[in-house]
């Protein structure tokens, strides 16, 4: 994995130059068929990223957001599955969360990851079975202060009271960017990453990895671990955990995960 984790780091770090030419001089926005925002940033991000897969690994596959899918990958032994931007509406709004993620993943599992927020210039990769490191220093998340543990749950979520009962002994944060929430639960920074909403492979890929080598615990909201490159990108939600929690936060979360789960359907929250 030495080539690959080198390329990455070299590659994500172009992308995250790039990323901060554009913020300082200039962007479009579009609207894709879904009604979400799509910048010249995500395209630029996606374009230097799958270069560096087709000229270095063109023997793997490719799933990201900003690319057709083609079913081609799931005859792949090895995916690069890329979200150029995670967070668009936080750029967008210039709120200084969203941030760039990568991983590759081998028989189904994340075996490299890296996720860049360009914002505050923080580098977090993984490798399977090495650890995690931060800006190529291996980060050992700090024992956390007493208190209510820090929760980052969508802002949708929150301001529709779903976690309403959560909230009267937790934190609840919002979060702009699932990617970089789950940077900051391996680091240790915060307790844990929440949602019950449908999520992308490519929201997730690198975030599993990160949140794995950080000694933390992760699954979807239903408690089962994550499996990539499926024929249907998805999953239902995630509990991600740091290693640092109380034990007993996961199963906590999971219980509140199925009550909110089992409720009638809240009318969304206006994005």
């Amino acid at each position: 994995m030495e080539q690959e984790l080198a390329l990455l780091v070299e590659t994500i770090r172009k992308a995250g130059a790039k990323v901060r030419e554009l913020v300082r001089n200039g962007f479009e926005v579009h609207t894709k068929p879904d009604r979400s925002p799509v910048t010249t940033v995500d395209l630029e991000v996606n374009c230097i990223l799958h270069e560096m897969q087709r000229r270095e690994f063109p023997q793997d596959g490719w799933l990201s957001e900003e690319s057709p899918d083609d079913s081609a990958r799931l005859t792949n032994r090895r995916v690069w599955i890329v979200d150029p931007i995670d967070g668009t509406k936080a750029l967008v709004n210039r709120i200084p969360d969203f941030c760039i993620s990568i991983a590759l993943i081998e028989r189904g599992a994340p075996i490299l990851a890296a996720i860049l927020n360009p914002s505050t210039d923080e580098l977090f990769t993984a490798v399977h079975g090495g650890g995690l490191f931060l800006n190529g220093t291996r980060v050992s998340p700090s024992l956390v202060q007493d208190g209510n543990p820090v929760i980052m749950v969508s802002p949708w979520e929150l301001r529709s009271g779903r976690w309403a009962m959560l909230a009267r002994t937790t934190q609840c944060r919002p979060m702009y960017s699932i990617a970089n929430a789950l940077a900051l639960v391996a680091a240790g920074r915060v307790q844990s990453a929440l949602t019950i909403e449908p999520e992308n492979e490519w929201d997730l890929a690198a975030g599993v990895l990160l949140v794995e080598e950080s000694g933390g615990v992760i699954s979807d909201a239903d408690g089962k671990p994550f499996v990539f490159n499926q024929p249907t990108p998805k999953f239902r939600g995630v509990i991600a955990v740091a290693a640092t929690a109380d034990k007993g936060l996961h199963p906590n979360l999971q219980t509140h995960a199925e009550h909110a789960g089992s409720e009638p359907e809240r009318k969304r929250a206006a994005p």
